[in-house]
């Protein structure tokens, strides 16, 4: 086996691994555990994103009918009481629903459930968070996945090539910093978009995580590049925008997203009232 191919064979591996911890860690992953409830166990996973214009569909598994469901839901970060809504049974599963949101909004909700006198909440220890978001059709989104996906197969690729040889490095370099662009500057603001209704929100615009590590992503890959091109030892600087890569993207997917402020909204609401009862008064 050649060391070309040992080295992709290490670069596809460490790009798997950093992908599903990134998923698995994010806030956006669904919650999984187990109940217990009259001696019955109870799995669950409860969703925490949503895409789409429709309301969300919570499923709980409980094949004994009779325990009742609960569904109780408020909006995130608001003094809003709790509303509290009966489950459905659809076969083996208790049902129920949460109103959708607009982009970005979120709801905290949890579930009850009740046998006689025995009441079990999921989760015990908290409520769940879930945000809302729009459709993303996948003519975006599956671009903008595997050009990410690409971006750090071939960034971690450049970095294992720049730790044992300066050979090839312009090339390695020039496709990251391409790949990053495309996947991360053009259609990661498409995907934005259509999901949050804003191309961009992170610096100068807002804190959102996943806008500000991808542009910190190009910038590391920009030095790179301007270091291979200039510089007569660029191996560090490759080696450097790899690892400054990996490290943020290792950061679970949208943390510090885009997030509904609803006091915001109910004020914007609140004053085009106001403007508009006054345009009627005059």
């Amino acid at each position: 086996m050649t060391r070309n191919v040992i080295l992709w064979v290490v670069a596809i591996v460490i790009t798997l691994a950093s992908a599903v911890y990134q998923k698995m860690t994010g806030p956006t992953y669904p919650l999984s555990g187990e109940a217990s409830i009259e001696g019955m166990s109870v799995e669950y996973k409860l969703g925490r994103s949503h895409g789409g214009d429709d309301d969300h569909k919570v499923t709980i598994e409980v094949p004994d009918r009779s325990v009742e469901g609960v569904l109780s839901y408020k909006r995130y970060k608001t003094d809003d009481d709790w509303t509290e809504t009966s489950m459905n049974y659809e076969g083996d599963n208790l049902v129920g629903y949460l109103p959708h949101q607009p982009p970005a909004g979120k709801l905290q909700y949890r579930v009850k459930l009740i046998e006689g006198s025995t009441e079990v909440v999921l989760p015990e220890d908290r409520g769940v968070v879930i945000r809302f978001k729009g459709a993303v059709p996948l003519s975006v989104l599956i671009p903008h996945i595997l050009f990410m996906f690409s971006a750090m197969l071939v960034s971690t690729r450049a970095g294992l090539q720049a730790i044992v040889t300066n050979k090839n490095l312009k090339r390695y370099t020039l496709w990251s910093i391409a790949l990053v662009f495309v996947g991360g500057l053009i259609f990661g603001p498409i995907v934005q978009k259509f999901a949050f209704g804003e191309y961009w929100t992170g610096v100068p615009f807002g804190i959102d995580l996943t806008d500000n590590k991808t542009l910190i992503a190009f910038v590391g890959w920009l030095i790179a590049t301007i270091a291979v091109f200039k510089s007569r030892s660029p191996r560090a600087f490759v080696v450097g925008a790899s690892i400054l890569m990996l490290a943020i993207f290792l950061v679970p997917h949208s943390v510090l997203g885009s997030e509904l402020d609803y006091a915001e909204m109910e004020s914007v609401k609140m004053s085009f009232s106001v403007m508009q009862t006054y345009r009627f008064l005059i």
